[in-house]
Formats: structure tokens, sequence, C-alpha cells
């Protein structure tokens, strides 16, 4: 009888063996879907999600309501090449690399300044427009600033977490700095009066500010000279789409696409390539 029971624990323990290699094996497709790529879960949802703040003549409405600018098209053609359809995200630019990395977005595309503080977070495409920081002050304010010890102690503005905020911390220490949503949002404080001058994107400068434009009250401060940049698309940190993005770059540089749409959007001098 004892030894039937030590035959009965055997047969059991068999048993319970096998279920959990059973319950082992239906878990591997959890695992495999793990090890996703990047490409193979973009691809796989069709769409490429772009994180963009309005910031023309990059990003911005027409007088539709339609979204246009220089890298809204990029953006649409390069998606072009690859098969996947962009979608387009309004996004706050200071949580922009947590909207990355919790994939509540698939890049960042909106004059996307490459540093690199921001290498150890996201991985940049090849570079594609050079930029550069520059002041914007009122036309009225022209003779009280002139150079950059001008600004102490005069009120600055720049959209949070941009390359005009760490600008301003770096050139401009004993100015009393602001940050604002948008660098659409720093020319406005300006414009009111709430602000003595903005730290801006050269790019959106030339297409927003002075005769013509809606801030022709405001001008650029042409003697000072700020930091030089460059511009790419910010994918997820070892992303397999990045080499992806850099082939179709190539290519819209091959057939003139990116020539053309630098021309439309009066970008030509600083288009790389």
């Amino acid at each position: 009888m004892k030894r039937m029971n030590k035959w009965i624990a055997l047969l059991t323990a068999c048993l319970v063996l096998v279920l959990t290699m059973t319950a082992c094996a239906a878990e591997k497709p959890a695992a495999k879907d793990a090890e996703q790529s990047d490409w193979d879960y973009i691809s796989g949802k069709g769409t490429l999600v772009i994180g963009y703040t309005v910031y023309e003549p990059m990003n911005y409405p027409d007088e539709t309501g339609k979204l246009i600018g220089f890298d809204t098209e990029f953006a649409e053609a390069l998606c072009e090449k690859l098969g996947v359809k962009p979608e387009f995200v309004e996004i706050d630019w200071d949580s922009k690399e947590l909207e990355l990395s919790s994939k509540k977005i698939d890049c960042i595309w909106n004059g996307l300044t490459v540093s690199e503080e921001r290498r150890a977070n996201m991985d940049f495409s090849t570079s594609y427009l050079r930029n550069e920081q520059v002041v914007v002050i009122r036309t009225a304010d022209a003779e009280k600033f002139t150079d950059l010890a001008s600004f102490d102690g005069a009120s600055v503005v720049a959209e949070e977490g941009s390359a005009g905020a760490t600008t301003i911390e770096n050139d401009m220490p004993n100015a009393v700095f602001t940050g604002v949503l948008a660098q659409s949002d720093a020319l406005l404080e300006v414009k009111a009066g709430t602000a003595d001058a903005a730290v801006i994107d050269v790019t959106m400068a030339n297409a927003m500010v002075g005769e013509g434009t809606d801030y022709a009250d405001l001008m650029i401060v042409t003697d000072i000279d700020l930091m030089d940049e460059e511009y790419a698309i910010g994918f997820r940190l070892g992303s397999d789409v990045t080499a992806k993005a850099n082939e179709a770059i190539a290519a819209l540089l091959s057939d003139g696409t990116l020539k053309a749409l630098a021309e439309k959007y009066d970008l030509s001098d600083l288009l790389i390539g």
C-alpha cells in the first residue's frame, strides 16, 4: 500500500511539472511581444505619431485651420516613404521626453535642436536645418537693448525646455527669466509689454517678426550673436526607426523634395545638404 502511495505521489508530481511547462509555453508570445522593435510597433499600427507645438514656419495652422509648415510637409513626405500615416499631436514642449518614452508619441518633430544633453534621452535623425537663437524686443526699445549686458535685470521669456531657455541661462545670467508654454507665447509677452525680450529660434523670428507681420512693432537685435544649432527628428533611444528615417531623408534630399519645401517656407539658406 505504501508503495502504491509513492507511485501516486510520483505521478502527481509529474502531472504538476507538465502543467507548469505548458503554462510557461503559453507565456512565450508575451515575451516575444516585449522584444518587438520600435519599427515593428509603428508599422504594425500603421501610424507615426508626431509630437509638435505651434511654431511658424515649422508646424502651424493656416487660415482654414489645416496644419501646414516645413516640418509638417516634411513629415508627410517621409511617412509616405516609410509606408505609414502621420498623426500630429500637440504636446507640452517641456514634457516632450516623457511623451516620447511613454509612447504617447513616436517622435519629436518641431524644430528640435540637437544637443548632447538630449542625446541621453533620445536618438536623433540626420540634421536637416541650421538654426540659431535670437533676441526679440519692441522696436521702441532699440536704443535701450543693444548687447547682452544691457539685459541685466530685464525680464526675458522663452519656451520652457527650449534652446532659448538654455541660452538665457548661459548667456544672460543676470536677466529675470520666465518660462512660457510656447515660443509664440514668448512673442505675445513682449508685444503686450509684460516682458522686455524673448529668446526664440531665428526661423520663427524671421517668419513672424517685423514689417508685414502681426508683430510689426517687434524686431530682432541683430548685433547679438547667440547659440548656433541644428534641427533633427527625435526618436526613442535605441529605436531602429532612426536609420529608416535617415534613408528617407537622404532620398527626399536627392529627389529635390526638401529643397522645394525650403524654398516654399523661405528656409533655403538654412537647409543642410
